[in-house]
């Protein structure tokens, strides 16, 4: 599937970690009846998606809620550990922004946007992109098609609501 604005987003289980542990996010349930941005990036803790990207999203949250998001959701192809880590040392947690882990890239790759870098060592990761559900159908869409975080950062994207 590649991901166009009016497509309805695939079922999909992702995780979080919560106190009990690792529990798993049925992102179908998450959108229903609900307006939710989504942003996905190649991995936690790297350059451009911990000094551009998350930050973006942050400076942002509280306009995009403004503008009825219900929800901020990052998701990259990590484990539930890191990205709780991951959110914790960034801020995106006390930004209410959701850190998920598509820890098997099975989300990722349903929506058409995996993104190998062998020469750094990420191999099944995310395109950076950033997109806006309402209950469950894309309404905006922006795949980054370069390197860096213009079209998929938060501003770029609240200009759109």
């Amino acid at each position: 599937m590649t991901l166009t604005i009016g497509a309805k987003l695939p079922e999909a289980t992702l995780l979080r970690m919560a106190e009990a542990g690792a529990e798993p996010v049925n992102l179908t349930e998450v959108l229903k009846g609900r307006k939710v941005v989504i942003f996905g990036l190649p991995g936690a803790f790297t350059g451009t998606c911990s000094t551009a990207h998350v930050p973006s999203f942050i400076r942002t949250a509280g306009k995009l809620a403004e503008k009825g998001v219900d929800e901020i959701i990052c998701v990259s192809v990590n484990d539930p550990f890191v990205m709780k880590a991951w959110g914790e040392a960034t801020g995106a947690d006390a930004a209410g922004i959701s850190m998920v882990a598509d820890a098997d890239s099975s989300f990722t790759r349903a929506i058409g946007m995996t993104l190998d870098l062998p020469h750094l060592g990420l191999l099944a990761r995310s395109k950076r992109y950033s997109l806006v559900a309402e209950d469950g159908v894309v309404t905006q869409f922006n795949p980054e098609t370069g390197p860096g975080c213009e079209i998929s950062a938060g501003e770029h994207l609240l200009s759109q609501l």
